[in-house]
């Protein structure tokens, strides 16, 4: 029966989506201390992040360069340099914006990776 297979294909192809877009966000900034950048970030973003969609969306972690990763979360490869902001859909790394380009690319980019996670 050609249309029950179908029909259960888009269903396990909804739960699926169901599935990916109730993963629980979070953007990881590692940093260091002396970073310029990540003192420009501060300023220029760091104020506003959690009172925007993006920041709603996926809440700020922050960690030392030097220290140990936060319990749960799981990067694709170490830093390399800071600052370095990485997607987290329930700790794991879904993308990454490696160092600071400014406000108006910071926020593009963060935007683009949330919205191909499946996030809005």
């Amino acid at each position: 029966m050609p249309g029950r297979s179908a029909a259960f294909a888009l269903a396990a192809s909804l739960a699926l989506t169901s599935l990916a877009q109730a993963s629980e966000l979070s953007l990881l900034m590692i940093r260091q201390e002396g970073c310029g950048y990540c003192r420009q970030w501060d300023r220029e973003v760091g104020p506003v992040y959690p009172k925007t969609a993006e920041g709603r969306a996926a809440p700020l972690q922050e960690a030392d360069f030097h220290d140990p990763l936060p319990a749960g979360v799981t990067l694709a490869r170490p830093p390399a340099f800071t600052p370095t902001f990485v997607l987290l859909a329930d700790g794991a790394e879904m993308g990454r914006i490696e160092g600071y380009p400014g406000e108006a690319f910071f926020w593009g980019l963060l935007g683009r990776l949330i919205a191909e996670n499946g996030h809005e």
